[in-house]
């Protein structure tokens, strides 16, 4: 693929998936501008050659948000955008009070809806552009102790979907991609807290998260980053308002 002259942009794109998303980006010839909270990592892809620019924001400050995108795009304006930053919060639901479903409905519906608006104009004036959010098997489905994060990625779902009927003339295509557990540090972080509790062993832990996938293993990053590419390509240009699950056929 060839997506030379293009000029993407990637949030949460230091580490894990975001970061496996700017590299095949860049690979394929794109221009790659990364953000996120972390400017050590951010500043690790660019050196390592993952991406050509980054800045450092909380997609949950819209205005910040806004002001960083407006610079990173001065010079040549978005075709691409990733809305991949998120984070799951888990707890019983007796424990999740508003202040958790007001941080997973900020950082996940809220900071993807911000970029998104942010490069959407340019891209309808120029009749071309991608707009592709990174949600999650939990868009599709219930599980137990995730009732802020789940509906949280349902709505990200919704966005897609409604935004894609919204631009459906206007060459401009609207997506999600979809996986289930992936194999980067967030999920060592969950094996971790459940190490810590107690619960399990860190090989039993790890074993849990496999065996929600049918093929009995971990999502690659790389993987979803091929999906995201091949949304991407001129081919692609009649698939809107979708979501792609990337899950071994878990259901």
């Amino acid at each position: 693929m060839d997506l030379s002259g293009k000029h993407a942009l990637v949030t949460g794109g230091g580490r894990g998936i975001g970061l496996a998303i700017a590299t095949a980006l860049a690979k394929a010839g794109a221009r790659v501008s990364i953000i996120g909270r972390d400017a050590g990592r951010l500043e690790a892809a660019v050196k390592g050659g993952a991406a050509h620019a980054f800045a450092t924001v909380d997609v949950t400050d819209e205005a910040a948000t806004l002001t960083v995108l407006e610079t990173l795009s001065a010079t040549q304006p978005f075709d691409i955008v990733i809305a991949n930053a998120g984070g799951a919060e888990t707890a019983a639901f007796g424990r999740t009070d508003a202040a958790i479903f007001r941080r997973m409905f900020d950082l996940n519906v809220v900071g993807t809806a911000s970029v998104f608006r942010a490069a959407l104009p340019g891209m309808i004036k120029r009749k071309s552009g991608r707009l592709i959010a990174i949600a999650s098997t939990a868009s599709h489905q219930g599980f137990a102790y995730g009732t802020a994060y789940g509906a949280a990625k349902h709505a990200v779902l919704g966005l897609v979907k409604c935004l894609a009927i919204e631009t459906a003339k206007t060459g401009v295509t609207v997506n999600a991609v979809s996986p289930s557990y992936v194999d980067t540090d967030l999920v060592a972080t969950s094996i971790d807290r459940i190490v810590s509790k107690g619960a399990m062993t860190a090989e039993a832990a790890r074993s849990f998260f496999e065996n929600e996938n049918p093929m009995g293993r971990l999502i690659r990053p790389e993987e979803v980053a091929a999906m995201v590419l091949y949304l991407c390509a001129p081919e692609a240009a009649a698939i809107t308002g979708q979501s792609m699950i990337i899950n071994g056929g878990e259901f």
